[in-house]
């Protein structure tokens, strides 16, 4: 008998990828238990600014527990500093977070998506204990990042517009949760641009 990993227990799958000025984040939305489904409506991507949005992959309990702490980092540096956190300061806030609790890992693979002043794309992704990685294209996590980088290195191209990053995004996610028994059963994905966000939740296979 193999042993399921914690990390894939709950199964879940996000994206991010960049575009022209513009940047995408999408994960699926199913909540299981090993192989059995309990709900449908399991967001894992959360809007943390107008123009930043955090994935949190990983074991359901830590997703929540990680993503209220973050939300009460986030205000006290709204606080503290009397501005908004760049994309890349919020990704260090993780990043420690993550690091201080390294000998009790939160089980989750963080990833943040976003602009920053000069509506530059930025996208990045850590692991459990917070070592990050700030790819130029992409960056993937969940239970199915075999399937979701197959798809995204053969479909990704520099410099998409909103609406064509957002085409790109769903068909690599839809394509690779097809291919996960742990992830799917919908998807939702938010496009960020310098303009503000757009949010749209797309039907998957429901088997």
């Amino acid at each position: 008998r193999v042993a399921m990993s914690i990390m894939q227990y709950n199964g879940s799958a996000v994206l991010a990828m960049k575009g022209k000025n513009c940047v995408g984040i999408a994960s699926d939305l199913c909540f299981g238990v090993q192989g059995r489904m309990i709900t449908t409506n399991f967001r894992k991507t959360f809007r943390m600014q107008e123009k930043l949005y955090l994935g949190l992959t990983g074991l359901a309990t830590d997703v929540q527990t990680l993503h209220e702490r973050l939300e009460f980092r986030l205000n006290m540096y709204k606080l503290r500093e009397g501005r908004e956190i760049k994309p890349s300061t919020f990704a260090s806030v993780i990043s420690n977070v993550l690091y201080a609790h390294r000998f009790g890992p939160y089980f989750v693979e963080p990833v943040v998506a976003g602009l920053d002043d000069t509506n530059t794309p930025f996208i990045c992704g850590m692991d459990l204990i917070g070592a990050p990685v700030t790819p130029p294209d992409f960056v993937c996590a969940g239970s199915n990042t075999e399937a979701l980088f197959g798809t995204c290195e053969t479909m990704y191209r520099p410099d998409m517009e909103p609406e064509e990053l957002f085409e790109v995004l769903s068909q690599c996610l839809l394509a690779s949760i097809d291919r996960d028994a742990l992830a799917g059963w919908g998807a939702v994905v938010t496009i960020i641009t310098p303009e503000g966000s757009f949010t749209r939740t797309l039907k998957g296979r429901q088997d």
